[in-house]
């Protein structure tokens, strides 16, 4: 239904009562405004009640305006350049208190993020991340900071662990050309969705790799490829991407691959604290003479 929206929309449009079609005439227009409108100010908009507003949703095979709201955004996320996310942005703020709007819009993505997370699916990609020869993980763009933040912690749990980044496509391939059946892959992709990310994750998907998607929609480019799927839903308020609720999925994909290791991985750190010790990596005082 998410993917269709608009489609049902003017299937359906013929057959809706008079406000009902300057809703759905006006949601075809504008679906870029209308998706981050309540259903009282699209009702305000068109002139008419909220209530024929949330009519029109269940008339659409919705449960209630939520449903069709969230089916919209998905949408708008996906298609709206940066000029029109910032314009979208700029009615959704308006006169309201900037942090605050930021804020709640984190707290109820990690709510989102807490509903729709399977923790069957976490913890079989940990079980797959544990088993591979090799760890290749993906990320450009604004998804690049949570990919070198996922390689530097795995990189001190796992025994080998590559960040593939790179400007240019073919040289992060060639970074990839080694990986088989044996190696995962993690790419994490959020709306706009990179075409490099899913380039690469077919790469490694033709080449036998199994594939973990850290993405926000299980219609998602990157979650159709992969075997298991992680979520992490966002929300859009400005020009700027939240990391919230990726970063988020990140540290508990983190800390669930931590606790599986057990007794292996705090022998792994003790290591890494004596070489941390030794070369005075944090605070410097030893090296110093403090």
């Amino acid at each position: 239904m998410q993917e269709n929206i608009l489609s049902t929309i003017q299937e359906k449009l013929p057959f809706c009562s008079k406000g009902q079609k300057r809703i759905g005439a006006y949601i075809l227009d504008h679906y870029d405004k209308a998706a981050f409108m309540t259903a009282g100010k699209l009702g305000t908009t068109v002139q008419v009640s909220e209530s024929t507003v949330v009519r029109f949703a269940t008339c659409m095979g919705y449960d209630g305006y939520p449903g069709m709201q969230a089916a919209l955004q998905d949408i708008v996320r996906t298609r709206l350049t940066s000029v029109q996310r910032l314009e979208v942005a700029n009615n959704q703020l308006a006169d309201q208190d900037v942090v605050s709007m930021v804020l709640q819009s984190d707290i109820n993505a990690l709510r989102m993020t807490n509903e729709a997370l399977s923790r069957d699916q976490l913890n079989a990609a940990v079980d797959a991340l544990i088993r591979a020869r090799s760890v290749y993980i993906i990320g450009v763009r604004s998804s690049s900071n949570i990919a070198s933040f996922l390689n530097f912690y795995l990189r001190t749990m796992l025994d080998d662990v590559r960040f593939v980044h790179s400007s240019a496509s073919t040289e992060m391939l060639e970074q990839m050309r080694h990986l088989d059946e044996r190696d995962i892959c993690i790419g994490i992709s959020l709306p706009r969705y990179s075409g490099r990310t899913v380039k690469l994750m077919h790469y490694a998907k033709d080449r036998g790799c199994s594939l973990v998607a850290i993405t926000d929609s299980h219609q998602a480019p990157v979650a159709r490829l992969s075997d298991y799927v992680l979520i992490a839903k966002s929300d859009m308020l400005s020009l700027v991407d939240s990391l919230v609720a990726p970063l988020s999925v990140v540290n508990a994909l983190v800390v669930a691959v931590s606790q599986r290791l057990g007794k292996e991985l705090s022998q792994s750190m003790l290591d890494l604290e004596r070489i941390w010790a030794e070369y005075a990596e944090y605070g410097g005082y030893e090296a110093n003479g403090f």
